[in-house]
C-alpha cells in the first residue's frame, strides 16, 4: 500500500513537471514576462487537470502530445524566432522535411525536450488515480474566466512581442482561428493601396550618371542571415550590445555599399527568393506562395529579373546547395528566366562531413567558383544566383565545432563567415569583380532574441566597379522587392509597368512605404514615419519611428481604436493578391513529362504522391478544374491501381466527387478531369495520386489545376 502511495506521488510529480515545464524554462530563460507566464501556467493546468482525469492511456497520449509540440516549439524559436502557425503542419508530413530537420537529433534545448519527453515515459508507467469528470467539470468555469483574463491582458502591456505573451500552443489555436480552418475569409475587392506599394519609384536622384560599368550580374544569397552579423550595419541601426559577428565578410567588404536599412517581407526561402528575383511583395500570410501562383501569370514571369537580363542579351544562371524539388525551386527558377538551374546534384565535392540539406557552404563556394570560371569563358556577359544552405537548421557543423560556439546556429553563422570572405577573395583573385555587380543578401532572417523586428531585417551589400561612385553607407529604407528594380536601374534598362520598388542607385529625400509579415506581426511603415505593429491577435501597436527596423524613439503603443488594423490588413491582403486579376482563369500546372518511380515499399499518402499540387487557396465562389494525363511506361502482371485523394488542412475532403481509376497495364495511357465548386474560400488543399506497394514507372504527362472566379 506504501509503495502505491509513493507511485502516484511520482507521478503527480512528473505530470506537474511537464505540465509547468514550459513555464520553468520562460521563467529560467527571459525572467518575468506577466502575460507570457499567464497563458503557460493556464495552459499547463488545463493539461494537469485533463491528463489527470483521463485514463492512462490517454493520458500518456496527451502529455506526449504536449511533449513534442512545446519541444519542437522551442527549438523553432530558437531557429527563426517564431512560434509555430496552423500552416506548419504541412511540413510534418514532409517526409524529407523532417528527416533533415531533426537529422542527429541536435537541438538547441536538449535537457527540455529530455525532461518532457521523459515525464510522459513515467507518466505512461506509474499509475494515478483519475480525478472525478465533476471536480473537472467545475474546473471548466475558472478555466474559462482565466482564459478570457489573459485575452484581455495583453492590451495593457503596450511594446511586448507575441511570444512574451503567449505559450506557444496558446497562440497556435488563436492562430488557427485566425487564419486556419476555422476562420473566416475576407475578400477585398480594393483598397486606396499607396503609391510606393503600386510602382516602382524612380524619381530619386540617380548615382550613376550613365550605365553601370559591370558587364555581369552575381546575386549572393545567405540562407537565414541579418544585417546583425555585420557590425558597421548594427552600429547605423543603433544596435548595443555584444552579438556574433561576421568578421570576415565584413573585412572582404571594405569597398562595398552597406545597406543597413533592409527589410526582407516574410519568413520562408521561396516567399524571399519571388520578392528579390519578380520586384513584388512576397504573401504578407501564409497562403499559397506566389512563386507557385505565378505559371498562371506568364506574361508577368517576363518581368522578373533573369528573364528580363535574357531578354538583354545575359545567359542566366541559378545554383542553390540544397536539392532543387523542395518547394518547386525546379519549377519557379524557369519560369522566373533561368536557362540553366541547378541544386545539390550538381557538386561533385563530397561534404566533409554529414549534412542533411546539402552541401555545406565551403563546398558549394568551391563549386560556385569553378561555375563561374567557366561562365567567364564565354562572349556574352551572365547573371548568376547563389543560394546556401548551410545555416538552416539542423546546422551544417560538426559536434565538435559547434562545441566551441554558443550555439550551432553560431557555429554554422561562423562557418559560412569564413567561407563566402574566401570566396570573394578568390573572385578578387580571379578578376571577376572588375566587372560584375555583385549584390549579398539573404532570403529571409532568422532573428534573434536582442529584439523581435530583427525577424525582418535582412542583408544587403553591393560591390560594384562603380565603387568609388557609391556612398559607403546607402541612407533610406530598401528590401528584397527593390533588387529587381536596382538591377534594371544600374544597367539602365527598362522598368516593366508591374515592379514595385525603388533602386539602390537612386537617393531619395521622402521617407518610404515598407511592409513585413515576420515572427507573427505584420509591421507597416508610412510615408508619415509612422510604424505600425499588428498581431493576429487583434492587438495593433504605433508610434513614430523613421524605419520599419531599429528601435523606435519611444515605445509603441496600444492603438486602442484599431481604426488601422483592417486598413494594415487589406493593403496587406490586396498585395497578396496583386498576381490575379478579376474573373480570370489560372491554370497552375504540376507536371510536364516526368517519370515517376512507384516501390513495392510501404509509406504514406504524402511520401507516396506522384504529383505537387499541394497547399493550394481557392476563393469562395469560384470552381476548380482538374485535368490529368498520364502514360504507364511499367506496370506489373496485375496492373496497376492509382488513386486520386483530396485534402484540405491535411483531412481528406469526402463531399468531392472524385473519378474512380481503372486497372492499368503497362503501355496504358489514361485521362480524366473532373471540377468541383467552392462555395467557402479553401485553404491549404492538396491532390494526391498514389499507388501504394507496387514496382512501376508512370508517366505524368500532365496535372492542371485550373481555377475560374467567374463560375463559367
Amino acid at each position: 500500500m506504501g509503495l502505491d502511495i509513493v507511485k502516484r506521488y511520482w507521478a503527480l510529480f512528473f505530470l506537474t513537471l511537464a505540465s509547468f515545464a514550459p513555464a520553468i524554462l520562460r521563467w529560467l530563460d527571459q525572467g518575468l514576462q506577466p502575460a507570457g507566464l499567464y497563458s503557460d501556467y493556464l495552459l499547463g493546468l488545463t493539461l494537469f487537470l485533463l491528463a489527470w482525469a483521463s485514463p492512462r492511456w490517454l493520458r500518456f497520449l496527451l502529455v506526449l502530445l504536449w511533449a513534442i509540440f512545446q519541444s519542437g516549439a522551442q527549438e523553432l524559436f530558437s531557429a527563426l524566432q517564431r512560434f509555430p502557425v496552423w500552416q506548419d503542419l504541412h511540413y510534418l508530413t514532409n517526409v524529407d522535411f523532417v528527416k533533415n530537420s531533426t537529422a542527429g537529433f541536435k537541438l538547441a534545448e536538449p535537457l527540455y525536450t529530455v525532461l518532457l519527453l521523459g515525464s510522459a515515459s513515467v507518466l505512461a508507467l506509474l499509475p494515478l488515480p483519475r480525478l472525478s469528470w465533476r471536480v473537472l467539470a467545475s474546473s471548466a468555469g475558472l478555466l474559462v474566466l482565466l482564459y478570457f483574463g489573459h485575452s484581455r491582458l495583453p492590451f495593457y502591456l503596450a511594446g511586448e512581442n507575441l511570444q512574451a505573451r503567449y505559450n506557444p500552443l496558446h497562440w497556435f489555436v488563436l492562430n488557427a482561428m485566425v487564419d486556419g480552418p476555422f476562420s473566416t475569409t475576407k475578400t477585398y475587392d480594393k483598397a486606396n493601396l499607396p503609391q510606393g506599394f503600386k510602382q516602382a519609384d524612380l524619381q530619386g536622384a540617380t548615382l550613376l550618371e550613365r550605365p553601370g560599368r559591370a558587364r555581369n550580374v552575381l546575386i549572393i544569397i545567405l540562407e537565414g542571415i541579418p544585417g546583425l552579423y555585420i557590425p558597421e550595419m548594427r552600429q547605423v541601426m543603433g544596435l548595443r550590445g555584444d552579438a556574433e559577428t561576421m568578421p570576415q565578410l565584413a573585412a572582404s567588404t571594405q569597398q562595398a555599399m552597406l545597406i543597413p536599412d533592409f527589410v526582407v517581407h516574410s519568413h520562408q526561402t521561396i516567399r524571399g527568393l519571388y520578392s528579390l528575383i519578380c520586384g513584388d511583395f512576397s504573401k504578407l500570410s501564409w497562403g499559397t506562395p506566389k512563386a507557385f501562383e505565378l505559371q498562371a501569370f506568364p506574361d508577368r514571369a517576363q518581368d522578373c529579373l533573369p528573364a528580363q537580363l535574357k531578354k538583354h542579351g545575359w545567359s542566366t544562371h541559378y545554383l542553390q546547395a540544397a536539392g532543387l524539388g523542395f518547394m518547386s525551386k525546379d519549377r519557379f527558377m524557369p519560369l522566373a528566366g533561368f536557362e540553366h538551374v541547378h541544386g545539390q546534384e550538381w557538386f561533385t565535392e563530397t561534404n566533409p562531413f554529414p549534412f542533411e540539406w546539402g552541401v555545406v557552404d565551403s563546398v558549394f563556394f568551391r563549386g560556385a567558383r569553378r561555375y563561374i570560371q567557366k561562365l567567364e569563358q564565354r562572349d556574352s556577359p551572365w547573371m548568376l544566383t547563389l543560394l546556401t544552405v548551410a545555416t538552416h537548421q539542423p546546422y551544417g557543423v560538426t559536434d565538435a565545432i559547434a562545441a566551441r560556439y554558443p550555439s550551432r546556429k553560431a557555429a554554422a553563422v561562423a562557418l559560412l563567415d569564413d567561407a563566402v570572405a574566401t570566396f570573394l577573395k578568390n573572385l578578387h583573385q580571379d578578376g571577376v569583380l572588375k566587372d560584375t555587380l555583385v549584390i549579398i543578401t539573404s532570403d529571409e532572417s532568422h532573428g534573434s532574441e536582442k529584439a523581435s523586428w530583427i525577424s525582418s531585417w535582412g542583408l544587403a551589400m553591393i560591390l560594384a566597379p562603380d565603387g568609388a561612385g557609391l556612398p559607403r553607407i546607402k541612407q533610406g529604407g530598401y528590401g528584397l522587392v527593390d533588387i529587381n528594380v536596382s538591377v534594371l536601374d544600374y544597367f539602365h534598362l527598362p522598368v516593366p509597368a508591374f515592379l514595385i520598388g525603388r533602386s539602390f542607385f537612386r537617393d531619395y529625400t521622402s521617407p518610404r512605404e515598407m511592409i513585413s509579415y515576420t515572427a507573427g506581426s505584420l509591421r507597416r511603415h508610412t510615408s508619415e514615419n509612422m510604424r505600425y505593429e499588428c498581431s493576429d491577435d487583434g492587438r495593433c501597436l504605433v508610434g513614430p519611428a523613421a524605419s520599419l527596423l531599429g528601435d523606435p524613439p519611444a515605445p509603441l503603443q496600444p492603438k486602442q481604436d484599431g481604426l488601422d488594423t483592417p486598413k494594415s490588413t487589406v493593403i496587406a491582403r490586396i498585395l497578396d493578391d496583386n498576381l490575379h486579376s478579376a474573373a480570370q482563369e489560372r491554370v497552375l500546372s504540376f507536371a510536364e513529362g516526368e517519370q515517376r518511380r512507384l516501390t513495392d515499399s510501404p509509406g504514406n499518402d504524402w511520401s507516396n504522391n506522384l504529383v505537387g499540387a499541394q497547399y493550394l487557396d481557392f476563393p469562395s465562389n469560384s470552381v476548380t478544374e482538374v485535368r490529368m494525363r498520364l502514360q504507364v511506361l511499367q506496370a506489373p502482371t496485375e496492373g496497376l491501381q492509382l488513386r486520386l485523394l483530396v485534402k484540405e488542412w491535411e483531412y481528406d475532403q469526402k463531399n468531392i466527387t472524385i473519378p474512380e481509376l481503372p486497372v492499368l497495364q503497362s503501355g496504358d495511357v489514361l485521362e480524366r478531369s473532373f471540377s468541383f465548386n467552392n462555395n467557402e474560400a479553401r485553404k491549404n488543399f492538396s491532390f494526391f495520386l498514389i499507388g501504394d506497394d507496387v514496382d512501376a514507372l508512370v508517366q505524368i504527362d500532365q496535372f492542371d489545376v485550373v481555377i475560374r472566379t467567374d463560375k463559367g
